[in-house]
């Protein structure tokens, strides 16, 4: 079985830096999605988890499409998060960003909630339904506390602008299933589990650790469907210590200290999540460094 991946093979999940102030640091947004775009990338997701987009208003959403648009060109994909565990904010979400210029949607399952399977299922049809954009679901039952389950999968990838889903689920058995039996372009939104979801059918990442090792993610991909997953396997086993490091707690807090090691702008977090601390800092630059990764 052959499926093609429809935003492209590597997207990471982009972070939004901001100021002490909490004001959004826009040259910094500028600065990120170019080092993304020159780092082996062929989509960039914004507005997702990793960029908090709880803690950021419609407008921002709107105008960090726009900036990373501008900055990456067409070349590029760009795909924003505009899911939310109320359907009808869920569509009108989804309709500004198809305004503000995105070429995909990323729609996270209802949260909070626990919707059974025929509401999460009416919800994603309902925001599908709602613009002309191809969207990515994305399924992460440790946020949500509801999984999509795999019938649910099945059906709903019959419809013409559902064309991928995001799988966070950490079941692997279950995701091969959901590969055979409908062929749905799925992407790894687990860094640590993306070889193997590789190795049951999965067409790409989305990640968080393509800030700090886009290129290795790029070898990795391109290794793999060349055909040498001896280097594929290599490249896995070299970035274990970035994958661990880089969750040890929440994901955007340590991505963003980790950027700024690197020298780039990763910016301060709004709360409810709060910046790393020292001796975290000191605990990630090991990490990094274990997996390859210059930083200061």
């Amino acid at each position: 079985m052959t499926i093609a991946p429809p935003f492209g093979r590597l997207l990471t999940a982009m972070v939004t830096p901001f100021k002490k102030d909490g004001a959004i640091d826009w040259a910094g947004v500028e600065t990120i999605a170019a080092h993304l775009a020159a780092n082996g990338h062929d989509g960039i997701v914004v507005n997702g988890t990793t960029g908090e987009a709880p803690t950021t208003k419609s407008s921002e959403k709107e105008e960090i499409i726009r900036v990373v648009r501008n900055t990456v060109g067409s070349s590029i994909k760009v795909l924003s998060g505009a899911g939310d565990n109320e359907t009808e904010y869920s569509i009108n979400q989804a309709k500004r960003t198809e305004k503000a210029g995105a070429d995909g949607l990323l729609v996270v399952t209802p949260y909070y909630n626990k919707p059974p399977q025929a509401g999460i299922e009416a919800h994603f049809r309902a925001v599908a339904d709602a613009t002309e954009l191809p969207m990515m679901m994305y399924d992460i039952p440790g946020r949500t506390g509801v999984p999509i389950e795999p019938d649910t999968i099945v059906r709903l990838s019959e419809h013409p602008r559902i064309v991928a889903l995001k799988d966070a689920k950490g079941d692997v058995a279950s995701t091969s299933w959901v590969i055979k039996r409908c062929g749905i372009p799925v992407y790894s939104g687990d860094d640590i589990l993306n070889l193997p979801l590789l190795s049951v059918g999965a067409v790409g990442f989305v990640s968080v650790c393509g800030h700090t090792v886009g290129k290795d993610l790029r070898d990795l991909l391109d290794s793999w469907f060349a055909g040498n997953t001896a280097r594929a396997l290599e490249i896995h086993q070299k970035l274990l210590p970035v994958y661990t490091g880089t969750f040890r707690t929440q994901g955007a807090i340590l991505t963003k200290a980790a950027l700024t090691l690197m020298g780039l702008p990763g910016g301060h977090t709004r709360l409810p999540l709060v910046d790393a601390t020292d001796a975290q800092i000191a605990q990630l630059r090991e990490d990094l460094r274990a997996g390859g990764v210059a930083v200061n």
